[in-house]
């Protein structure tokens, strides 16, 4: 379903597959159509993705199932004709990049929509060669990711291509006398696979000293207070601190 394709893609923004998968089946379990998800209570939905990472995805993935709710409305949501084809609607979502609606759509309905997600990110790179942080190079990539699109199969290949940077293009120690695209890679012919994508240099954190209390009352309740939405892990609960 592509209710399904949606929250997966989502959950792998920034997050690998085998942390995913485990989150995933729990959620389709709880959540198993996009009523019950633009129904239920962020609470539930933050509880749910606790331990995922990144919170403000739950958070924006609650509220774009709320908005293709009402876009699609509550009778047809499981005609996969009426779901958004289109990359504007999509990437008018919460949470919904270029690169994830990319994603979602070739999936869901096998349309050709180039991605650019961290593998294809470092395919391309390798492949050109390229002397620019992905930062600084976003237009190439996304021009080059559309020349390489397969048109005929963009669905299967797009996963392809997604499975090659995962298993075979590699960020370290990259396979590439296995790499059916080695006879085009400037990297692996004329550099090092390893030294590209080029690395940016690394910003100096700020470090925090926080104080947390551990405050329990009479009767053995816990007080913890709940996060302001707008800042990091927003709508959280926790210490107070």
């Amino acid at each position: 379903s592509v209710y399904s394709i949606f929250v997966a893609e989502v959950m792998l923004q920034q997050t690998q597959l085998h942390v995913v998968v485990p989150y995933w089946k729990k959620w389709m379990t709880t959540f198993p159509n996009l009523e019950v998800l633009a129904k239920a209570d962020l609470s539930n939905v933050l509880l749910l993705w606790q331990g995922l990472g990144y919170y403000s995805r739950a958070q924006r993935i609650h509220q774009a199932s709320q908005t293709l709710f009402n876009l699609i409305g509550s009778k047809e949501f499981l005609d996969l004709s009426k779901w958004p084809k289109d990359l504007i609607t999509w990437t008018g979502l919460p949470g919904i990049g270029r690169s994830t609606a990319g994603s979602i759509i070739s999936s869901a309905f096998n349309l050709p929509t180039p991605l650019l997600d961290g593998n294809v990110k470092r395919i391309l790179s390798r492949l050109l060669m390229s002397h620019l942080p992905i930062s600084k190079n976003s237009k190439e990539l996304w021009h080059f990711s559309n020349l390489f699109l397969d048109y005929q199969s963009p669905r299967n290949f797009n996963q392809a291509l997604m499975d090659l940077g995962a298993t075979i293009c590699t960020t370290k120690s990259p396979l590439c006398k296995k790499c059916p695209l080695n006879e085009y890679c400037f990297a692996y012919n004329f550099g090092n696979p390893e030294n590209f994508p080029v690395k940016e240099r690394k910003k100096s954190l700020t470090k925090l000293t926080i104080g947390i209390g551990v405050i329990i009352n009479s009767h053995r309740e816990v007080l913890i207070a709940q996060r302001l939405q707008k800042v990091r892990m927003g709508s959280m609960w926790e210490f107070p601190g």
